[in-house]
């Protein structure tokens, strides 16, 4: 298992079938033939993706999770009157004692 955690920049990374194999058994998964042929190659093309960023990521180049600033757009916490109960309640298709009435879903308790 150590050739995939220990490639060398710019090489081809390979996981083998035997690889592939090992990974099932460590998680407990039983892979087909046809699973290890598909995961052989998507797992190689993930390793050659990641090969070709560390080929450009030097140490001038700063690790990062998002290459776009994220911001918080927030409104101003601005007080607002709130609804009557009426006006809530005045949308509502069935009503009783000021609250909601709505079917009963679970059993008699």
């Amino acid at each position: 298992m150590t050739s995939q955690t220990t490639h060398i920049v710019g090489a081809m990374p390979t996981f083998t079938r035997e690889e592939i194999e090992h990974l099932g058994d460590l998680s407990r998964i039983a892979l087909s033939d046809e699973e290890i042929g598909r995961l052989q190659g998507e797992l190689n093309v993930i390793a050659d993706a990641i090969a070709k960023v560390q080929e450009v990521a030097g140490d001038d180049v700063p690790p990062t999770a998002n290459p776009v600033p994220l911001e918080a757009h927030m409104r101003p916490d601005e007080a607002e009157r709130p609804l009557t109960q009426a006006e809530a309640l005045s949308g509502a298709p069935v009503s009783e004692d000021g609250m909601f009435v709505a079917p009963r879903i679970l059993g008699e308790e």
